[in-house]
């Protein structure tokens, strides 16, 4: 039986990851993390419908025997939940190839997943995968940019943005990343040349058509702005940016932005429990409405301009559960190979990478449909022309 570590197991994402997970019969998934009663209530309120076996783990990532620990559960993956990534290092995948076992994690941190590459000989000589940042981006993002480049003979912009509901569950590390950066500088590629941006300003109003609307974003850092200018040999510009639902959410954060830029507030970031209470008196406001957009601008084979505009909604409460799909993916491709064999067929092979050109977008349907995830694509430019 395969022995699955699902560090912060319990946690808003690995929560989801181990629900998905406890489908899988002949597993064994090991619920992980500082706290033994919330492990135990995972497994609790999932064993009567579990395939897999649970269990509860008390484990701590930043433990002088953690390595040692994991490797007494001779694990075959380890899926790392516990951010914020911002300031980790690499103990997590370094201990997971020491002890041969596969390696995924939601990282949305710049550094720590565009340089996890610097693992990559010693992934390899161990024979395992190490993926990061298997989450919305860049593993997601870059399975629909990849579905629609061939399209293009140029790109010259991708423009990400997503806008999560209000009432939909957030998590304490996912803010405290944000405040980490926000209102610091964001090296980006803007018109057609590397300059810094500043956290959580640059804010813009963008409409997400569908039962979203107008949604107010701001700039936030993620790996694509790094990944996605080379990777896609992009001319001019990629951007990402998020918001808030409720306005006066949105406007605040702007105002610290401004603040830590000009410096009078050195890091937000301490404050992250503070400021997810005050939020929570906002969750009757708003809606549990969401939505992903990637804007993709450029030329096609004939050099003629073309956009392409891919959108995805969540309705009903659901987008917490789309960083969790590309590690979902992930993870049953994994487990339902047995061989290096049947892994190069699933181009899984051996090594450490950013999670992009793994997956597919095709990949995500069978999630989509089971969250009632819809997408939307069409071409802006030409809805504009066709305009009398």
């Amino acid at each position: 039986m395969r022995n699955v570590v699902v560090l912060g197991g319990y946690g808003n994402f690995g929560k989801r990851i181990v629900e998905n997970l406890a489908g899988i019969e002949g597993i064994n998934i090991l619920i992980a993390g500082r706290n033994l009663s919330k492990s135990s209530a995972l497994v609790e309120s999932l064993k009567a419908t579990s395939n897999a076996s649970l269990e509860p783990l008390v484990i701590d990532i930043f433990a002088n025997d953690f390595k040692e620990k994991l490797a007494s559960l001779s694990p075959f993956l380890v899926i790392h939940t516990s951010g914020p990534f911002q300031g980790q290092d690499y103990r997590v995948p370094k201990a997971c190839i020491e002890c041969g076992a596969h390696y995924i994690d939601l990282a949305d941190d710049r550094r720590f997943v565009c340089d996890i590459a610097t693992l990559d000989s010693q992934a390899k000589e161990n024979g395992v995968l190490v993926v990061s940042g298997a989450s919305s981006v860049p593993g997601l993002s870059s399975a629909v940019v990849d579905s629609y480049q061939k399209q293009f003979s140029v790109i010259e912009s991708i423009d990400l943005a997503i806008a999560p509901g209000n009432k939909a569950e957030r998590g304490l590390a996912t803010v405290e990343a944000i405040l980490s950066y926000t209102g610091h500088p964001l090296n980006v590629f803007k018109e057609g040349r590397w300059q810094d941006v500043y956290g959580w300003m640059d804010s813009k109003v963008n409409d997400f058509g569908g039962f979203v609307g107008k949604r107010h974003l701001a700039n936030v850092d993620v790996p694509d702005l790094e990944l996605f200018p080379n990777r896609y040999s992009v001319t001019q510009q990629v951007s990402f940016q998020a918001g808030l639902e409720i306005r006066l959410l949105h406007l605040t954060m702007v105002g610290m932005a401004y603040l830590t830029k000009v410096g009078l507030v050195k890091n937000w970031a301490p404050l992250s429990k503070a400021i997810v209470s005050a939020s929570n008196i906002f969750l009757p406001l708003g809606s549990d409405k969401g939505a992903m957009e990637v804007l993709i601008c450029g030329k096609d084979k004939d050099g003629i301009a073309k956009q392409v505009k891919w959108t995805l909604y969540a309705p009903k409460g659901n987008g917490p559960y789309i960083p969790t799909l590309s590690t979902i993916i992930l993870a049953r491709k994994l487990l339902s190979t047995s061989s290096n064999e049947g892994n190069r067929s699933t181009k899984l092979e051996a090594g450490a990478k950013p999670c992009v050109g793994l997956l597919q977008l095709s990949d995500f349907s069978a999630s989509f449909d089971a969250l009632e995830l819809t997408f939307e694509e069409n071409s802006p430019l030409e809805a504009q022309e066709q305009k009398p």
